[in-house]
């Protein structure tokens, strides 16, 4: 590393601002980078820890120089916003438990470590982070120092200014139908923002107008949002070119392979093979023949040495104690459990170790005992929790190897948790179990004619090894005693181990090279064993260099880890001497990362006479036990292997050396050679075992008799693993002997050398290339070692999410951090991974300090953490998600559908199998008599005529609840109504001075009232528009709407109660609307006593009869003109296709101010002569029965309502039908029960309604639906005729479901697939056409006739279609043509209106689909609405639960809404329930929320803003 200090000022040199004279200072030195003066690793341990496994300097310079070359062209990141109770509750401490890991971390892939320091000079450093902190902290404007989003204006002027948005264009929402345009526009944009201060978080569920031009740029929501889409105009790499298509006629883009990838060129590798294992004539044939030779020849001689947390020595086993001991184990297990007829363990049966890792020596005697009792041990870790995690794979481990006793240590015994009486308790998903103390005071001596039978090793079970699978399941390895024998004569070999020599151990003893060389080799070379345990190297990681100088040991078996802490707590002292080592075993030099551990090392240890010969990486894995070991040789002519390759070839799976310049590199050290007696070749890692090239990377296979031989109990993994038969390319097997699959990737050098570059377990495959979990960890650790992350607690892994693999990485944060920190540390590391990695990262999540699922050494539990991420249950505390840089697989864009062209309409309505799609209800035939007199007469005559038919006739009976019984409030014969309407009328002439034709609104309660102004309305000659009152105890977000509703149908005047017309005056009407603007108001409490002098009658049918408007959900209000001709037309259509006929009763449940509700509720029953019972929807809110009762008590056969009134029914009285029942209820005369909705139906709502109200004798035929538009409110209406013959009448076969698939359906087409086939969406046939209406499907864009199964808008013509819509600022072009289309071809002559929905035809029923396709809905979330702004899709989800969970939602809707929908998500808004307002007819107000969130008036406890 002589050129060392000269790269390092190369690499930074563009990056730091060099102080004069740096460079000749840093000429003059030369020094070795890491010279001993170590000064710097003087620093507290407790400053901040990493993973130390992860730790390289290079690296660590790589990361800040790439994100140096980021500084330009900065991130423009919008950060999160987040509730202030959010903030505080997850930076308190309260909410992270003291760390209780204890030792080791290799379980389940990444741990915790220990503080870092860079190597270098500190001045350099010094500049690296002062050049970082400039560049990328400043910049991002850290000087806000207010947590959480509330301070953010500042910091995004700041951002914005880098990223230049500002200036570039005035960024407003897109138009919208709705805007208004005018000198004066109408005012709508949400008027209580201003003058009322906001008290809770709903605000209302308000019918409000919204103007779509929405909310200033300045807001911050909406610059965030800006800053958001600038950020994703940028070009998105990689460049995609193909797509290809699936059996689903799908379109999803698949990466195509980069034509200029690097690919492997090597020849074939060949078969290397180690050493031959030497016969030694002292070896003995098995290792309980070694025990009894050394315990019974050398008893005294010193085995075993255990240290206690002072490091002084605590107790030494000698061979003669361990052979007793042993042997005094083996007859208790097998004699002294269960009786002598029926004993508990006999030989062949496995049983579990349980022993802490302060216990060696008990451990060591139990294992002994196992091997000399034939029994064999299963050695697990000890159970801290009843739910520790990764316990229950554990237990499932324990079950399947069929265990039923734990052997352990008295202390240990005394640890485990206890049941309230004593008992250790079952813990979660483990046997039952017996617990047996194995100490030797407790056991029975055995009787002196016992003696146990030591065999030659064969190929019995000696012990099982657990392994944890990337998945968090746990297998047990099994290795026979011939394996276990030849292990150890194979590392005694290439160790050069001999009789009595000292060997250091810090590793774990229970398992892997610990257990290897520390408790099995050891004894069968009398070796003598130190063992250090894990809290004595937490208190004082110098430990194990003390013993090796006091022992004067020739080996020690560490981890990296354990070399960096003992760097890190060096100071100089003058006693080592490390010249007795004559080997230092670095467990886990397969980890590429340990090669900087290794340098530092010896650079700070060369002095004290380690000699670089000594240090000797392994690489080891649970199936093939030790795969490589570099031996410890005298001749220094050879140096150790080393490759520098580059990370991007490594993602290709090829090895391309790299200079040390490029700033993506891996530096890899060899692991020495393979092991003697063994062959060992490279497989590719997918498919099929064939054999690599020699510059390719793969997994490292081994054939050797000391490998493990199976997963206990799994043949198909087994086979999977342990049999497997590499082939060459021409597709022979190269050998007749299986290999084992190590799970290492690597490759195999120059000269024999294996080098390791990865796990397989760690591997994830992005778009088909490949990166370790590992290398991103070192990344981001790289990117601020010192400061963020908690004790260096990182885990990565990768979830699938739409055909890929993404990946995932989740970091505890410290408890000190700001959001500010979080946010930074955050962006910095996409970059960095960007960068090195050439990777985006799908999810990067920040957990509190401690939260992270622990293995029980301490390190973290990788499956566990992945779990919890799964299923919802990390509780991040910051998230931040990058969907759209990361999933580049999207489907293509939709495709053109091939039209039917004017040719083959000529030709005939067929065309290559496709009828065009059309359909129409029955004709409305021969009008009879009193209609003909009506239609001239226009709707005004109908009472009189309906009068002089039946004057006796109730006509309607008004009923809400006065009391909770339903009692009839009000009643009114077609005589009475007929009376009222002519006073009402001659009010309106006299006070109010209407001419013919003036417009009047009629703001009234649903009621009587109502009706007779209605009508007294038609007959004064005026043009009546029914308008909501307001709330009053909302006054300030209803009453806007009321007043635009007047202003914008032009009425001349308001007709209203006493009460209503009082609060349109009163105080808090004031606030909200200017009251002086009120057109005269006329309440109709009082009526003039006398007679109009004549009733207006229209001279032409086809003038205005009255206007029905309406709020959309998309915040449109649109009137719609209907004419006298239209409205009969409307009724008669009704009459036929309901059957209604004077002696008929019919219930309506609806709102009565638009569409279909109000046709039903004021002018059906006059025209048709029947009852009606009429039930306002808000009395539902006091009294849930009140309709279904009202239904029962007049024996009702056909009834209307809404949806939002089948949903109050069904949460309302869902667990009350009993005591309905026995309060006489009764549904079975039920025959038609109608839903009248503007949407797709509910199948949902209606299925579940219909079981629950099945005991009360509804039919379940009896529930069906009708959809109407703006332009023609009724298109279809279904009433089932229950106990007729099909053909009779008008009764109609049920509607049909049909599943389409959804995917087809994003493409226009109609792709019928079976009932929960993925990807499908249930449609209901929305109802049977109506008399009179023809339908056809076009296509909106060309206006062309579309065929069956086509997916296009919807066009009515038929006699009831509204007559335009009603505006003020005559901007006629686009409304004209939503009334007066023409086809581009077929027929040309026809007037159509364009619904606006989206649907198609299957043979003759509508299946109507609306344009809402994209609701996703979970278990967690009560409502979830969706809206678009500027090409992002924003969703708001309504959180019920606690607000730490706010966090778990982000990746889970974004993942949803990707595998369902293939839509990115742009911003997730997480918030209250009942934030989403909802309109009366249980609609969700889109455009509401919209300008809510623009506004920032949502009050959302988390808003995420995916990248």
């Amino acid at each position: 590393c002589k050129g060392y200090e000269k790269k390092r000022s190369k690499l930074l040199g563009a990056y730091l601002p060099h102080p004069p004279g740096l460079e000749a200072s840093m000429a003059h030195e030369r020094r070795p980078p890491m010279a001993p003066s170590a000064s710097r690793y003087h620093r507290r341990r407790s400053s901040g820890t990493r993973d130390e496994r992860y730790r390289s300097d290079v690296h660590t310079e790589a990361v800040q120089a790439a994100l140096a070359k980021h500084k330009e062209r900065k991130m423009a990141v919008p950060m999160p916003s987040k509730r202030r109770s959010l903030v505080v509750q997850t930076s308190m401490d309260a909410y992270t438990p003291p760390d209780t890991s204890s030792g080791s971390e290799e379980e389940g892939g990444q741990g915790e470590g220990t503080p870092t320091s860079s190597q270098g000079s500190v001045s350099m450093e010094h500049w690296i982070s002062r050049a970082i902190h400039q560049g990328s902290t400043t910049s991002s404007s850290s000087s806000s120092t207010q947590s959480g989003g509330s301070g953010a204006a500042g910091r995004l002027a700041d951002v914005l200014a880098q990223t230049h948005v500002g200036k570039s264009e005035n960024h407003s929402a897109p138009p919208d139908v709705t805007t208004y345009t005018s000198e004066h526009p109408v005012q709508v944009e949400r008027p209580q923002v201003s003058t009322v201060p906001r008290t809770t978080p709903k605000y209302g569920n308000a019918e409000l107008m919204e103007t779509g031009d929405g909310v200033p740029v300045s807001s911050r929501v909406s610059a965030k949002i800006q800053q958001l889409v600038n950020t994703l105009k940028q070009p998105r790499r990689p460049p995609l070119r193909e797509f290809f298509v699936d059996d689903f006629e799908e379109l999803l883009e698949v990466q195509q392979p980069d034509p200029n990838q690097p690919r492997p060129e090597g020849a074939q590798m060949v078969t290397i093979r180690g050493e031959p294992l030497g016969v030694v004539t002292n070896w003995p044939p098995s290792l309980e023949a070694a025990l009894q030779r050394w315990g019974t020849i050398s008893p005294k001689a010193p085995c075993l040495t255990t240290m206690d947390t002072n490091g002084k020595p605590l107790y030494v086993l000698t061979y003669g104690k361990l052979w007793s001991r042993s042997i005094k184990v083996a007859y208790n297990i097998l004699h002294k459990l269960g009786t002598k007829q029926e004993p508990m363990v006999r030989p062949g049966d496995r049983v579990a170790l349980v022993f802490p890792n302060n216990d060696p020596a008990a451990f060591m005697v139990t294992f002994y005992g196992c091997l000399l009792a034939e029994v064999v041990p299963v050695p697990i870790e000890v159970p801290l929790t009843r739910k520790d995690a990764g316990s229950q794979q554990i237990g499932f481990l324990l079950g399947s190897c069929g265990v039923t006793v734990a052997l352990t240590s008295d202390a240990c015994h005394k640890g485990l948790p206890k049941g309230p009486t004593g008992e250790i308790p079952q813990f979660k998903g483990w046997p039952k179990l017996l617990w047996f103390v194995t100490e030797s005071k407790h056991l029975s001596k055995p009787p002196r004619d016992w003696f146990p039978h030591i065999k030659d090793a064969n190929n019995d079970t000696a012990y099982i090894e657990y392994k944890t699978c990337k998945d968090g399941s746990v297998l047990g390895v099994t290795v026979t005693r011939i394996a276990l024998l030849t292990h150890c004569q194979a590392l005694t070999q290439s160790c050069g181990y001999t009789e009595a020599e000292i060997i250091v151990n810090v590793l774990d003893f229970k398992k892997d090279v610990g257990l290897w060389h520390g408790i099995l080799t050891s004894v069968m070379n009398m070796m003598h064993v130190i063992s250090i345990p894990y809290s004595l190297m937490k208190v004082n990681p110098l430990s194990w260099i003390q013993k090796v100088c006091q022992y004067k040991a020739k080996v020690a078996c560490v981890k990296s880890r354990d070399m960096h802490w003992a760097l890190v707590a060096h100071r100089d002292q003058r006693d080592i001497n490390l010249s007795s080592l004559r080997m230092l075993v670095v467990a886990d030099g397969s980890n590429p990362w340990s090669i900087s551990s290794c340098d530092a090392f010896l650079n700070v240890f060369q002095s004290k006479g380690l000699r670089p010969e000594v240090i000797c990486p392994c690489a080891s894995s649970t199936e093939a036990l030790t795969v490589a070991i570099r031996r410890p040789t005298d001749d220094s002519n050879q140096p150790p292997g080393r490759g520098v390759l580059s990370m991007q070839g490594l993602s290709h799976g090829v090895i391309r050396v790299d200079s040390e310049e490029r700033l993506s590199v891996l530096t890899v050290q060899d692991v020495g050679t393979v092991m003697p007696g063994a062959l060992m070749c490279v497989v590719k890692a997918e498919g099929v075992p064939q054999l690599c090239r020699t510059d390719e990377i793969g997994e490292l296979c081994v054939c050797s008799i000391a490998t493990g031989m199976s997963y206990y109990g799994l043949s198909g993994m087994t086979k999977n693993t342990f049999e497997v038969f590499p082939m060459s390319s021409s597709g022979a097997p190269i050998s007749e002997y299986p290999f084992t699959r190590t799970g290492l990737l690597g490759f195999i050098g120059p000269g024999g050398l294996v080098f390791v570059s990865g796990k397989m377990d760690g591997l994830m495959v992005v778009s088909g290339r490949r990166h370790n979990a590992d290398d991103i960890v070192a990344t981001a650790l790289a990117v601020e070692p010192m400061k963020f992350v908690y004790r260096g607690r990182i885990a990565v892994f990768s979830v699938t999410v739409l055909h890929d693999e993404r990946i995932v990485v989740v970091a505890e944060q410290r408890p000190d951090s700001t959001e500010e920190d979080s946010f930074q540390w955050m962006s910095r590391v996409l970059q960095a991974i960007d960068s090195i990695h050439n990777v985006g990262v799908f999810c990067l999540a920040l957990v509190p300090a401690n939260t992270l699922p622990k293995t029980p050494l301490g390190g973290i539990h990788l499956s566990e953490t992945k779990q919890l991420f799964l299923e919802g249950s990390l509780h991040p505390c910051n998230v931040l998600m990058c969907p759209h840089t990361c999933v580049t697989n999207l489907p293509k864009p939709r495709q053109k559908q091939p039209e039917i062209g004017p040719a083959s309409v000529m030709v005939g309505n067929l065309v290559s199998g496709k009828r065009i799609a059309q359909a129409s209800g029955r004709d409305l035939g021969q009008i009879e008599d009193n209609d003909q007199a009506r239609k001239v007469g226009g709707m005004r005559s109908d009472v009189r005529i309906t009068l002089g038919d039946e004057v006796t006739h109730d006509c309607i009976h008004f009923q809400p609840s006065e009391n909770t019984s339903g009692a009839v409030l009000s009643s009114l014969t077609c005589l009475q109504l007929h009376k009222r309407a002519e006073k009402i009328a001659t009010m309106l002439m006299e006070r109010g001075h209407l001419q013919d034709g003036d417009h009047v609104a009629l703001v009234y309660p649903p009621g009587i009232d109502l009706i007779a102004a209605f009508y007294g309305c038609l007959y004064a000659g005026c043009v009546p528009i029914t308008v909501r009152p307001p709330h009053p105890q909302n006054i300030a977000t209803t009453l806007p709407t009321v007043k635009m509703i007047v202003e914008v149908s032009r009425s001349a005047c308001v007709m209203t109660s006493q009460v209503i017309s009082k609060l349109l005056k009163s105080k808090e009407a004031s606030a909200a609307v200017d009251v002086r603007t009120w057109p005269p108001v006329l309440d109709t409490d009082d009526l003039p006593k006398k007679k109009p002098p004549q009733l207006y009658k229209p001279s032409n049918p086809d003038t205005l009869a009255y206007l029905d408007f309406s709020v959309s959900t998309t915040g449109m209000l649109a009137g719609v003109k209907m004419s006298h001709t239209a409205t009969s037309a409307f009724c008669r259509s009704i009459k036929l296709q309901c059957e209604l006929y004077p002696s008929r009763e019919v219930a309506i449940c609806l709102d009565p101010y638009c569409g279909l509700g109000f046709v039903l509720w004021c002018l059906c029953s006059v025209y048709s002569g029947h009852q009606s019972i009429l039930i306002p929807p808000s009395e539902l809110e006091v009294n849930p029965a009140l309709w279904l009762l009202a239904v029962s008590q007049f024996r009702v056969r056909d009834t209307f309502c809404s949806y939002s009134v089948m949903e109050l029914c069904a949460k309302g009285l869902g667990l009350q039908t009993e005591s309905l029942k026995s309060r006489g209820l009764d549904l079975s005369r039920v025959r038609t029960c109608v839903v009248v909705a503007e949407e797709r139906p509910r199948i949902a709502l209606t299925q579940s309604f219909s079981k629950l109200f099945k005991d009360l004798g509804l039919h379940p035929r009896a529930v069906s639906t009708s959809f109407g538009c703006r332009v023609n409110l009724a298109i279809c209406l279904q009433p089932h005729r229950l106990g007729k013959l099909a053909d009779q009448g008008t009764s109609g076969p049920d509607p049909t479901t049909v599943y389409v698939d959804m995917r087809a359906l994003r493409h226009d087409r109609v792709r019928l697939v079976e009932r929960g086939s993925p990807h499908s969406l249930p449609l209901m046939e929305s109802g049977k056409i109506l008399p009179g209406v023809r339908i056809i499907i076009a296509n909106p864009e060309t206006k062309g006739p579309l065929g069956d199964s086509h997916l296009g808008e919807i066009w009515v013509h038929c006699a009831h279609n509204g007559s335009g819509y009603f505006t003020v600022y005559g901007d006629e072009a686009l409304q004209s043509d939503h009334f007066n289309s023409h086809l581009s071809f077929g027929d040309t002559q026809t007037v159509w209106a364009r619904t606006g929905y989206l649907g198609f035809l299957r043979r003759t029923e509508l299946t109507d689909a609306s344009g809402e396709r994209h609701d996703a809905l979970y278990v967690s979330i009560m409502e979830c609405a969706v809206f678009p702004w500027t090409n992002l899709l924003v969703v708001v989800v309504e959180l019920e639960g606690s607000e730490q969970e706010a966090l778990d939602l982000v990746p889970l809707v974004t993942n949803a809404v990707l595998e369902e929908h293939y839509l990115i998500v742009g911003v997730v808004v997480v918030v209250d329930i009942g934030v989403i307002p909802i309109n009366s007819r249980g609609e969700k107000q889109r455009m509401h929320l919209r300008d809510g969130f623009l506004a920032d008036q949502l009050d959302p406890i988390y808003v995420a803003y995916n990248m």
